[in-house]
């Protein structure tokens, strides 16, 4: 996968910023929270991960291009 431009990983910043809460939409990983899971957005890296403090204590992050969240607040 290519990393992303810089502009949208400005976007996802300003769409997801640190605090804000999530919804999981889709996350093809075997270790994957369930569809639904809550949690709080920790930051947004470099290459577009959404790194979330998921509910459920699980650490994986919302891998741009490839898994989906929203939202929530």
């Amino acid at each position: 996968m290519r990393t992303p431009r810089k502009e949208i990983i400005e976007r996802l910043r300003e769409d997801f910023p640190v605090g804000c809460r999530v919804e999981l939409l889709k996350m093809d990983d075997d270790q994957a929270p369930p569809v639904g899971t809550l949690g709080t957005v920790v930051g947004v890296d470099a290459i577009g991960t959404i790194h979330v403090d998921w509910d459920n204590c699980c650490g994986l992050g919302v891998a741009y291009g490839e898994d989906d969240c929203r939202r929530i607040d």
